[in-house]
């Protein structure tokens, strides 16, 4: 019986050297195709057969995530009228490993006579559709993971990566950055670390907050009562001095048999740690973190407005 972990592990290799060699096809072709998406005004139209058609779609997938306009077009269905989507201004890539399907043969002229731009991803440039390609981005293995040589498998990860480096080269080519990432994104937790904002998140929550002279007794039942563990301490301006949390209070405890004379300001640790009532969820996680605390205090205009507590993150998804 053959080795089941000698076989994936001959196949990760495989497929990671293929990858890796891909680095070294990057040439001036590559580049160009990244200027001349840069520069239309319409959109990538991105056609394939069999394995090609789904690493196409994958491909659109993160050109349209990432500020790329772009369209799937199956290559079989484009001969039987799907050509129309493709519009003055747009660019075509077809995806093919050999380069000579029937399929091709008969699409490529009909993109050609459209005054369209060409480019064809490719794991054989002597093909056809290399040869008749504005730009050939490069995608040359050396064999396939399948034992038959035969199953697309090595070559629609080539492809694949291939076309990540092209969606992370217009990426970062129009500086698309994390706030413009979001609105792409609004959806499931990763949407959340994007646009969620401190200021969704504290209203949900009393305030726990007392004045510096407040006797400890009444302070402890204010934290009781809001629930958080925690109080933002306050002078008579209402300026943040201080915070108590469950851990002053038990050291208070330890060291003090007598609460009849303490005050809040007695037992608070000064300095807390505060965060802006507009920054990002995120944000709010980092500091958190970076303190390893488990609740940050919300400030507007240097008033205390709120708390955010760790689980407030974790029911959100945020961490």
């Amino acid at each position: 019986m053959k080795n089941i972990k000698t076989i994936a592990i001959n196949t990760l290799i495989n497929e990671a050297d293929a990858v890796r060699n891909l680095a070294e096809l990057v040439d001036n072709d590559f580049e160009n195709c990244v200027k001349e998406i840069l520069s239309i005004k319409g959109r990538v139209i991105i056609a394939g057969i069999g394995k090609s058609a789904i690493i196409a779609t994958k491909i659109v997938a993160t050109l349209n995530s990432t500020g790329t306009p772009a369209l799937f077009m199956h290559a079989a269905d484009a001969i039987h009228g799907d050509l129309g989507m493709v519009q003055k201004g747009d660019i075509v890539i077809c995806i093919s490993k050999s380069g000579n399907t029937p399929e091709i043969k008969v699409l490529v002229p009909l993109i050609k006579r459209m005054d369209t731009k060409l480019v064809a991803l490719v794991s054989n440039t002597s093909s056809y559709l290399a040869s008749q390609a504005d730009y050939v981005l490069n995608a040359t293995i050396g064999e396939e993971a399948c034992p038959n040589n035969l199953a697309p498998t090595t070559s629609t990860t080539a492809h694949l990566a291939m076309g990540d480096a092209l969606a992370v080269c217009l990426l970062e080519m129009k500086a698309f950055g994390s706030d413009d990432f979001a609105k792409y994104h609004p959806g499931g937790a990763l949407g959340k670390q994007l646009y969620l904002k401190v200021d969704d998140i504290y209203p949900n929550h009393e305030l726990p907050i007392v004045k510096g002279d407040t006797a400890i007794k009444d302070a402890i039942v204010e934290i009781s009562k809001k629930r958080l563990g925690s109080a933002a301490v306050v002078n008579e301006a209402d300026k943040l001095i201080g915070i108590i949390t469950d851990g002053d209070l038990r050291r208070m405890l330890q060291n003090n048999a007598n609460l009849t004379d303490i005050v809040a300001k007695d037992v608070m640790s000064v300095n807390p740690v505060t965060v802006n009532k507009g920054d990002y969820a995120t944000k709010a996680l980092s500091i958190m973190q970076q303190n390893n605390i488990a609740q940050i205090i919300v400030i507007n205009k240097n008033k205390v407005v709120g708390f955010v507590h760790l689980h407030d993150l974790l029911k959100e998804g945020i961490v």
